[in-house]
């Protein structure tokens, strides 16, 4: 699977940046594409330098290749060969030898987990580590373990075996009930995932920052309509199955892999679902609103702030891109969209025309389909609990987090006295919802919005600029001072980088702020 970033991907305090310093995309020689990547791949030539043999690589071998021409990197196990991908690489070659002769199990993780390295660098592939006998009692803890051959009882922490969750399952005629027992409090509808393919059922229950997984092969076939339903106050899942035939089941079905097991989210992988196109709109003149129906076996809410990846196959090779849903319109009444929100996801994509991506997305027809994965993302709803003052900072196609923020926040944070959004855009063309936004301003007086251009016409008499301190120290102040205040911003890396600076120029502290991805 090949992944293509955006100009401004990822931005700091996303899932796939680290949490300090980050990485940005810097310039490709020519010749130095995706394409071109994908081409090399596929021409047969030995990227490796081992004329195709797979070799066990020992932790003393691994350190020997560190360097640009001859830089190998361990990822979860596997150990690659990275030189060739040096000038593909679109976070640079600095960024890669970060890892160089070492395991780069734990940067990969920090700046894009979601990449599927396994196929991108599946040419360059050297062999796997070879695993070293760990003595329990004379552990070396000064000296970190490779990730990719961790014993089990090296892997982070779990929670507490008494309050790992468990699950059960009974039936009656036509229907049959699992029931999970998560044993926490503070699980809602959106923390539970279902999809039932061929035959294959997954419920994936999200509790912080853990994954419970049941994933096993029905016994028996069920109809396309799956219910879930969750009592928050106890923890306890229901997912009701109906049964396509009204047999007695001797048992729920086989256990497929990871099976009942309970682990650190960011160990596991992307799990994607086949969603049909039902629509697109244009929203401005390079920017369309598309609407995705899930699967009506599938159960699946986008928590607010979070994204999912989209995934297209274009010249042979997997495209992944991540984008953030959004709501159908920013309804006058403040209201979830009329489609159930639990089967429908609507997501605003900037088409650009020298991309290889949003082209072909763009060329979807009504009723194609795309994969469309389970959401990614840190940011909670409880971040907006008990908030007195809202500052959102957005650019371009970094309002579409903001979007369900603003609906949320208006529409259940009892206690919010104020929310801003500030946007800026290069003309006034490019504003996404406009009169949307400048409607719900006359609607709602406790909210504001102003809009900053770049490059405006001589007609503008708005503001006109790019994010700076003057601009930020008249628009985020607090009413107060000792207001609860949160500061949410998204944009291209700059914009993003430039703005936390600028805040924490401001006095506001790092749990104030709270960064996207564009």
């Amino acid at each position: 699977m090949l992944n293509v970033p955006s100009p401004a991907f990822p931005a700091p305090g996303s899932q796939q940046r680290a949490a300090s310093g980050g990485r940005s995309k810097v310039p490709l020689k020519q010749g130095r594409s995706l394409m071109d990547w994908i081409r090399l791949t596929k021409s047969g030539k030995d990227l490796t330098g081992l004329k195709g043999r797979l070799i066990e690589v020992t932790e003393e071998e691994l350190i020997k290749h560190n360097k640009k021409d001859d830089c190998w990197v361990c990822i979860r196990g596997l150990v690659y060969n990275v030189s060739p991908y040096m000038e593909y690489h679109p976070g640079g070659e600095d960024e890669l030898m970060r890892a160089a002769g070492s395991d780069g199990t734990d940067l990969f993780d920090q700046v894009h987990r979601w990449v599927n390295y396994e196929s991108m660098l599946k040419e360059c592939l050297v062999g796997r580590m070879a695993v070293k006998p760990v003595a329990v009692a004379k552990e070396n803890h000064e000296k970190k373990p490779l990730n990719g051959i961790l014993l089990k009882s090296k892997l982070p922490d779990l929670p507490a075996k008494e309050i790992s969750p468990s699950y059960d399952w009974f039936q009656t005629e036509s229907l049959v009930t699992i029931v999970i027992y998560t044993k926490q409090k503070d699980v809602d509808s959106e923390s539970v995932i279902v999809d039932y393919q061929d035959g294959c059922f997954r419920a994936e229950i999200v509790i912080n920052d853990y994954s419970y997984l049941l994933h096993t092969e029905l016994s028996h076939e069920i109809q396309e309509d799956i219910t879930a339903r969750v009592a928050e106050k106890t923890g306890k899942v229901e997912i009701i199955l109906k049964k396509k035939d009204n047999v007695s089941w001797k048992y729920l079905g086989h256990p497929l892999e990871n099976h009942n097991s309970f682990t650190a989210h960011r160990e596991k992988g992307l799990y994607y679902r086949k969603c049909k196109l039902v629509s697109k709109v244009d929203v401005t003149h390079d920017t369309k609103l598309y609407c995705l129906m899930l699967p009506p076996d599938t159960h699946l809410q986008v928590p607010i702030g979070q994204h999912v990846y989209l995934k297209l196959t274009v010249a042979g090779a997997e495209i992944v891109k991540p984008y953030t849903p959004v709501l159908e319109s920013l309804h006058s009444d403040l209201q979830e969209p009329l489609h159930p929100h639990n089967k429908y996801i609507y997501v605003i994509i900037k088409i650009y025309h020298t991309g290889l991506f949003t082209p072909h997305f763009d060329c979807l027809q009504i009723g194609d389909y795309v994969s469309v994965s389970s959401p990614e993302g840190n940011f909670k709803k409880s971040q907006l609990q008990d908030l007195e003052e809202l500052f959102l900072l957005a650019a371009g196609t970094g309002f579409t987090p903001m979007v369900k923020i603003l609906n949320y926040a208006l529409t259940n944070t009892t206690s919010l006295r104020k929310v801003k959004l500030m946007f800026f855009n290069k003309t006034e063309e490019d504003i996404l919802w406009k009169n949307q936004l400048e409607h719900l301003a006359d609607k709602d007086r406790r909210f504001e919005v102003e809009f900053i251009l770049s490059e405006p016409t001589c007609e503008w008499t708005g503001k006109q600029g790019r994010i700076s301190l003057p601009l930020l120290s008249k628009f985020v102040k607090r009413s107060l001072e000792n207001s609860r205040v949160l500061i949410c911003i998204c944009g291209p890396a700059p914009f993003t980088e430039q703005g936390i600076r600028l805040l924490k120029d401001l006095n506001f502290s790092q749990e104030e702020v709270h960064s996207f991805t564009a």
